[in-house]
C-alpha cells in the first residue's frame, strides 16, 4: 500500500531535518501535530537542495541540482517519487496548493551558489527572495491550511521573518562561507575588512526584518503561532549574541546557542503562549 511508502517517506523527511537543524526541529514539534509532518516535508526538500550546493564538491553540482530539479516536478506532477524526500515534499504541496513559482524560485537561488559568490544589492535581494522568503511563504500555505486572504494578508510577515532567519545564517556562518566557499552574500561588504561598522549596518537591516516578522507571528493561527514562535526566539537570541560579539571573532568562529539556553528559551516561550502574551 502506498500509506505505508508515504510513512517511510516523512519518516525520512523527519529524520533529515532532526540531523541538519535542532533548532528547526525544536520549532516543529512546537506546531499542532497535523502541521508538523508538512513542514518536516518541506524542510527536508530545501535541505537536500543546499546540501548538493554546499558539500557535493566532488560531484558534477550542476548536473546534480539539474536533476533534483527535474525530479522535483515530476513527482509533484505525477504525486508520487522512489526519493522518499521528494515525495514527502509532493505531497504537501499539492496537499497545501504551495505554487510551482516559488519552487522555482527557491532551486534559481541554489543555482546562484553554483556561480555566484559576490553580491551586489539586486542579485541579493534576489537570493533571499528565493532560499528564504519563499521557504517561509511555503510553510505559511501550511499554517493557513486553504485560507487564502489570511495567506495574503500574512504573506510580507512571512517574508520578513524567512529574510531574517537567513540573514542572520549569513553572519553566523561568516568564516565558513567565505574563506570555505568563497562566498560574499552581503552587498558592498569586503570581507577582507571585515569591522564592527560593517557588522552594525547589516543588523539594523536584520532588526527591521525582525520586528515586521514579530508583526505576523502574532496575526499567524494558534495552531502555528507557538512553533514560529520558538523559532523567532531563538534566532533573535542568537542574534542577541552576535550583536554582542566583537566583528573579528565573528569572522573567525560560528556563534550558537548552548542547548541549556534552549531548553530556557522554550520554557519562555511556552509560558508567553499559554498565557496569550505575544
Amino acid at each position: 500500500m502506498k500509506e505505508l511508502f508515504d510513512t517511510v517517506s516523512i519518516r525520512c523527511s523527519r529524520m533529515a531535518t532532526h540531523a541538519y537543524s535542532t533548532s528547526f526541529s525544536l520549532g516543529i514539534r512546537c506546531l499542532e501535530r497535523e502541521l508538523r509532518n508538512p513542514v518536516y516535508a518541506v524542510y527536508g526538500f530545501v535541505r537536500f537542495a543546499d546540501e548538493i550546493v554546499d558539500t557535493f564538491h566532488d560531484y558534477d553540482k550542476a548536473e546534480l541540482l539539474k536533476r533534483f530539479r527535474e525530479d522535483t516536478f515530476r513527482a509533484v506532477r505525477e504525486k508520487i517519487s522512489l526519493n522518499p524526500i521528494l515525495n514527502s515534499f509532493q505531497h504537501a504541496v499539492n496537499r497545501y496548493a504551495i505554487e510551482d513559482e516559488l519552487i522555482e524560485q527557491f532551486l534559481k537561488s541554489m543555482e546562484m551558489d553554483l556561480y555566484k559568490t559576490v553580491h551586489n544589492e539586486a542579485t541579493f535581494k534576489e537570493y533571499i527572495l528565493g532560499s528564504a522568503e519563499v521557504v517561509g511563504l511555503m510553510c505559511l500555505r501550511i499554517f493557513c491550511k486553504g485560507d487564502k486572504p489570511l495567506y495574503d494578508q500574512l504573506k510580507p510577515f512571512a517574508m520578513s521573518l524567512g529574510s531574517a532567519f537567513q540573514k542572520i545564517n549569513f553572519l553566523r556562518d561568516l568564516q565558513a562561507d567565505y574563506v570555505g566557499m568563497g562566498r560574499t552574500y552581503f552587498p558592498e561588504v569586503s570581507l577582507d575588512h571585515f569591522d564592527d561598522s560593517c557588522k552594525k549596518r547589516i543588523e539594523e537591516g536584520i532588526k527591521k526584518d525582525f520586528e515586521a516578522g514579530f508583526l505576523g507571528i502574532k496575526k499567524l493561527p494558534r495552531s502555528a503561532r507557538f512553533g514560529v514562535y520558538v523559532a523567532y526566539v531563538y534566532y533573535l537570541a542568537l542574534f542577541k549574541k552576535i550583536k554582542n560579539t566583537p566583528s573579528d571573532i565573528v569572522m573567525r568562529s560560528r556563534i550558537s546557542i548552548p542547548k541549556r539556553h534552549k531548553a530556557g528559551l522554550l520554557a519562555y516561550s511556552f509560558l508567553k503562549h499559554q498565557l496569550n502574551l505575544l
